[in-house]
């Protein structure tokens, strides 16, 4: 006996429908291989004719981005995709997703994790003083804990971010290229001022730079300070000597947190010296205050092919 069945669901207007699947008939059919379902859409109702674990699995993934939609999400590609791999491996929903919101810039909508690893990421910053991101460009390490000191920062929870990066020279040496030592390393902190304006809009960004309540430097600047009541952000930390990561880690003070992000697979240090990335992920687990969270390509948040670049580069190279 087949256990074929056909659902039914309903929807008060076609236009909502639609904006459950992103505007975007692929995506129907991309559920329809998943699921190995035959699924009809008109007005303002779906149908999945196929077996009955296939319509189940459609059934889920709508209730999801329903329920995602009516808290005022907006369902992409992305989202819509990440639903239907949530429902079919049994974990969370793109709801759950959105359940975290870090307060953007006036009349910006606010950030909210893009995936599981980036859900577990942001609920790490919150629970403890110093929190490892690791994994391939693109995930989104740099810019939700970006996110994340801003949000604080504006409820008053932290007086200051600070904002650093080791300047490692790529190519040239810093004293060859032209301008004072601002100048020479402003190439490597575009991506942390390119974070701020895109949160707060270049006026507010300028402004928190002026005042003093947002410090970009490069991690050189750091050496001698006590940082207090601060949200200390240390970008592209595999490329951080031992001693490096070591002073960073000990200028946290009184109220202050700590956030690392790096990609161990990128590693530009000379002279085959030891990353202080890689030391510190040795040294410190299990440490009480310290939390490790890994990303890997699923958590890509740029352009899709950008995951399946880094994917097909990962095995060239382990072959």
């Amino acid at each position: 006996m087949s256990d074929e069945q056909q659902i039914k669901l309903e929807y008060e207007s076609a236009q909502f429908l639609q904006a459950l699947f992103g505007h975007e008939e692929k995506e129907l059919r991309y559920l329809e291989r998943q699921a190995k379902v035959r699924i009809v859409t008109r007005d303002g109702w779906l149908t999945a004719k196929g077996p009955k674990k296939g319509c189940v699995l459609v059934q889920e993934v709508f209730s999801d981005l329903e329920e995602a939609r009516r808290n005022g999400g907006e369902i992409t590609t992305r989202e819509f995709r990440t639903a239907v791999e949530m429902a079919m491996n049994g974990g969370t929903g793109v709801t759950a997703l959105g359940k975290v919101q870090l307060v953007g810039a006036r009349g910006r909508k606010a950030v909210v994790a893009r995936s599981p690893h980036q859900l577990e990421y942001l609920n790490a910053m919150a629970a403890n003083d110093v929190v490892f991101g690791l994994g391939p460009a693109g995930t989104g390490k740099t810019y939700l804990a970006v996110a994340m000191a801003l949000d604080l920062l504006k409820k008053k929870e932290i007086s200051r971010v600070v904002l650093t990066r080791p300047a490692v020279e790529a190519g040239e040496a810093l004293g060859f290229l032209p301008g004072d030592m601002r100048d020479k390393v402003a190439p490597y902190l575009r991506p942390l001022y390119d974070a701020i304006d895109d949160m707060l809009g270049c006026e507010e960004g300028a402004k928190r730079l002026e005042d003093g309540s947002i410090e970009i430097a490069p991690l050189a600047y750091m050496r001698g300070r006590t940082l207090s009541r601060s949200f200390v952000i240390l970008d592209e930390a595999q490329n951080t000597t031992r001693e490096q990561m070591f002073m960073a880690l000990t200028r946290l003070g009184e109220g202050s947190r700590c956030v690392i992000t790096g990609d161990a697979s990128q590693i530009d240090l000379k002279e085959h010296r030891m990353s202080g990335l890689l030391e510190a992920e040795r040294a410190l687990g299990g440490v009480d205050g310290v939390a490790f969270n890994h990303f890997d390509t699923s958590d890509v948040v740029r352009h899709p092919v950008v995951g399946r670049i880094i994917e097909a580069y990962e095995d060239f190279r382990t072959e």
